[in-house]
């Protein structure tokens, strides 16, 4: 009788165990990032792999992003300033890197070089088909930083030019200074020449928009260059940001493209929360703040941004 009893406590003990391991144990989960299924349900969730290009305002918008989700208990790993797009995006596809910050103008471009949309929906629209299947994008933020074409204000008053158009007569007394990707990307060089019949005399290969590009802009090794509209270098040494009005340019959204896997409500809840309250103004400020005379590092500049906009 006692052995029966002891068999039969026994056996809804199991039980018990049993369904509480299938309930997740009673964790949290959103603290264990949610399922990877999407669902939001119980477990951990794997690691996400960070990525950045090679440019500081990527690198800081890459530690927003790591900085956000692994105060919601999400894993995270970070694999920064790995380099050009041409240099990351494989790593993107074979899931060595699963979310990095990215701009959808560029992005289109450079996944169908035919591709016509210059308008921001339009171009959101566009991205989430061009897509490979393993890929999507999140929602694009407001903020926008586009390639463009810089000058000195002293070649702007010598040409008197406000706009790409307005320098291309004179292009070919010119030498134009850029990451050496622009040289051949179609909304490079080559769309400046297609879009405005604007022949550089030479190109020189810098960096993308960094210091040797300031520098070089600066002692005149080269008369252009290709600079982000929101870097703080622009109005720290009076450049000129030369209009586009034939939108050689397409609007250029800050976006988080992400691994489909690695998508859950709670990294989808995060990052999209991170992008309604990112615009153009804030990420100028940002770029600001990382060129400041104390120069801190991304992750400070990040760390103080989600602090200021209690995304932590």
């Amino acid at each position: 009788m006692k052995r029966s009893l002891v068999a039969r406590a026994l056996a809804i003990a199991a039980a018990a165990s049993l369904a509480l391991t299938a309930c997740g144990g009673g964790g949290d989960p959103l603290k264990n990032g949610g399922s990877n299924s999407g669902g939001g349900g119980g477990g951990s969730s794997p690691t996400i792999v960070v990525g950045s290009a090679n440019f500081t305002e990527n690198q800081i918008l890459a530690e927003i992003y790591a900085q956000a989700l692994q105060a919601k208990g999400v894993n995270v790993t970070k694999k920064l300033s790995i380099g050009s797009r041409e240099a990351y995006f494989p790593g993107l596809q074979d899931g060595s890197i699963d979310l990095i910050p990215e701009y959808t103008g560029v992005l289109l471009q450079y996944l169908n070089k035919s591709a016509t949309e210059t308008e921001p929906d339009a171009v959101y629209a566009a991205l989430q088909k061009a897509l490979p299947p393993t890929l999507t994008v999140l929602e694009k933020s407001s903020a926008e930083d586009k390639d463009a074409v810089v000058v000195t204000k002293e070649t702007a008053t010598k040409y008197n030019a406000t706009s790409i158009a307005d320098l291309a007569a004179n292009c070919g007394q010119l030498t134009f200074g850029g990451p050496p990707e622009f040289k051949t990307r179609p909304d490079g060089i080559p769309g400046i020449q297609k879009t405005y019949n604007c022949t550089f005399k030479d190109y020189k290969a810098l960096d993308a928009g960094g210091p040797l590009t300031v520098a070089a802009l600066k002692n005149g090794d080269v008369q252009a260059a290709d600079i982000f509209s929101t870097d703080a270098s622009i109005v720290a040494n009076n450049f000129v940001v030369l209009t586009d009005p034939k939108s050689n340019f397409a609007a250029q959204n800050v976006v988080p493209l992400i691994n489909k896997a690695k998508v859950n409500d709670t990294v989808t809840n995060t990052l999209n929360a991170i992008s309604a309250k990112l615009t153009t103004e804030e990420l100028t400020n940002l770029n600001a703040e990382a060129s400041s005379d104390t120069k801190p590092s991304p992750e400070t500049v990040a760390k103080n941004w989600l602090s200021k906009n209690n995304l932590t």
